[in-house]
């Protein structure tokens, strides 16, 4: 069996919480990152956009999410005057953020999930989905 040679890694600071389970409080819900995806990299801006994007979603349990979301500072609900009039979310700083974060659950998901990803069943690195000059935002 493989010895683990790298030490604990220990915060110097005094800590009142762990902040990966603070942060899980609000990003670890059921379909949280595939709506902070939608908005922030797929820029589906809109509610029913995002039901098309995302199968299994409901209306219910979006409205709630982006409730939270909004709530919580990680997005904005930007509402356009006109008839009809058009509301779409769109990230705030805090939600920005999160955009590293899907970019390592991507690259994760392509190298480890490779036979549920991908038709081939072949793992990819994460330049290799987006070789696009748009994506250097992103990785």
């Amino acid at each position: 069996m493989k010895q683990n040679t790298i030490p604990p890694l220990l915060p110097v600071v005094p800590m009142k919480a762990c902040p990966v389970e603070s942060s899980m409080g609000v990003l670890g819900r059921k379909w949280t990152l595939l709506i902070l995806r939608n908005i922030g990299v797929f820029k589906k801006e809109r509610f029913n956009q995002m039901l098309d994007v995302t199968p299994g979603l409901t209306p219910r349990v979006l409205s709630m999410r982006l409730q939270e979301l909004e709530r919580d500072g990680f997005i904005k609900r930007i509402e356009e005057n006109g008839t009809p009039k058009i509301v779409r979310w769109e990230l705030t700083e805090k939600g920005d953020d999160t955009l590293p974060i899907l970019v390592k659950l991507v690259e994760f998901g392509a190298k480890w999930f490779a036979d549920k990803v991908f038709e081939d069943k072949k793992p990819r690195t994460i330049k290799q989905l987006f070789p696009q000059k748009e994506a250097r935002r992103y990785l």
